[in-house]
């Protein structure tokens, strides 16, 4: 029964009543507040909203639930949609994690980049604009190289022995290298990391690995068709790569079956050590001579071998 409240003075029901709502209010306020805070399984932030070119690209983020079941991918993806950079790595045991690159090489057209994380099957993504023009890290380069060095060594010999002075710098930190006298970020690979060939092979400093990379930074991306062919195939291989060395990871028998499977690719791509590529057509010649030679022996024999395998038993 409630017929107390009817007997209560005027006063003490007004106060009844504002102490009521004020207990909702605050019940509401909070749930509000805890959904509004959710954090999400898997985030990625960058430092900054835009970037130049050779500005350094700062990306961090948070597993929530990390288990060490899977490896961070990041895919950063140009305004055509294409793949431009990819990066793998394990993040720290707390679940955050972050890496660098530099806005160069592949990334260099102005616009929207998209940054897409995942971590198994959550993912998430972030975008960055890119200006172009000259960013921070390139253009601080250019004042250690001062023109005066050059019109005061001819009249004053003594001021040849000025570089020497570059001995007394201070080395640099983790992550940064010294260019012209300045200490900036490290610049990792053009074109991204090679996940299948790391994950089969142990390591980012594995030989084959190292091979890899320096055919497609020091050779294929020399060339305007070859960066168009990287661009292509980027798009193609990172859509599958990083679940395969995932899977490599779990599991050593497939492991041991992807190295197997890369001794051929390899092989044929020694070819490109001993070529001489000094123009788009050379590129083009080698590059599609050395994909040919690749789908003869991933394709073409496997088929003619299990043609004449199957005709002997047909025979018998």
């Amino acid at each position: 029964k409630i017929s107390w409240f009817y007997t209560m003075k005027p006063s003490g029901k007004f106060l009844l009543i504002i102490l009521s709502l004020s207990i909702i209010s605050y019940g509401m306020s909070s749930s509000v507040y805890a959904s509004s805070h959710n954090i999400a399984p898997v985030s990625v932030n960058t430092n900054l909203s835009s970037y130049a070119t050779g500005d350094a690209i700062l990306l961090s983020g948070f597993v929530k639930d990390y288990d060490g079941e899977f490896q961070v991918t990041i895919l950063i993806i140009n305004p055509q949609g294409n793949v431009v950079h990819v990066d793998q790595f394990e993040p720290n045991s707390d679940g955050n994690f972050s890496t660098t690159i530099i806005a160069s090489g592949m990334i260099k057209k102005v616009g929207e980049y998209i940054v897409k994380v995942a971590y198994g099957p959550q993912n998430n993504q972030i975008i960055f604009e890119f200006v172009g023009g000259e960013g921070s890290v390139q253009s601080a380069a250019p004042q250690e190289v001062s023109e005066p060095a050059e019109t005061v060594m001819e009249p004053e010999p003594s001021m040849v022995e000025e570089p020497s002075m570059e001995a007394t710098e201070p080395v640099c930190g983790k992550g940064t290298v010294l260019k012209n006298g300045l200490c900036v970020v490290e610049e990792k690979s053009k074109g991204g990391g090679c996940l299948i060939a790391t994950a089969a092979f142990g390591s980012e400093m594995a030989p084959q690995v190292q091979f890899l990379r320096e055919i497609r930074d020091n050779t294929v991306l020399q060339t305007e068709s070859g960066t168009n062919f990287m661009t292509g195939f980027n798009q193609f291989y990172y859509s599958f790569s990083p679940v395969i060395a995932d899977y490599e990871r779990e599991n050593p028998a497939f492991k041991e079956t992807v190295k197997l499977a890369l001794t051929p690719l390899l092989t044929s791509l020694t070819l490109l050590q001993y070529a001489d590529i000094d123009s788009e057509s050379e590129m083009l010649g080698y590059g599609i001579g050395v994909i040919l030679l690749n789908i003869g022996m991933y394709f073409v024999a496997p088929a003619v071998l299990i043609m004449t395998v199957g005709k002997k038993i047909l025979k018998k």
